[in-house]
């Protein structure tokens, strides 16, 4: 399984989620190492799909269920709206449910 974090050069939320993203792998008996994907311009930000910093993927899919229709790439902080509100960081819930979509399929 890969697990990726993209983030642009000074993101706060990355470094907040990163710690906690080993803790969830480590939950869920993933010992795989996180890739940690700098994206350092606009041109790399489109070709990557980047909807901002942070994202999170799963064998190359974002954990966020929605991501798929979006096309609002670039070098930003990314925002996720969830039913528990808005979070600089994605739900828990999201990143376990690809996580164990992964397994699931391996």
């Amino acid at each position: 399984m890969t697990i990726e974090l993209l983030y642009f050069d000074g993101c706060p939320s990355y470094e907040a989620l990163l710690p906690r993203l080993r803790e969830l792998l480590d939950a869920e008996g993933v010992a795989d190492e996180i890739e940690l994907r700098q994206v350092e311009s606009l041109e790399a930000a489109e070709y990557e799909r980047f909807l901002g910093s942070p994202t999170v993927r799963v064998d190359g899919v974002d954990v966020d269920p929605g991501a798929g229709e979006r096309r609002d790439f670039g070098l930003k902080c990314r925002l996720y709206r969830s039913h528990g509100g808005s979070s600089g960081l994605p739900p828990e819930d999201w990143i376990i449910e690809a996580i164990r979509g992964r397994t699931d399929t391996s």
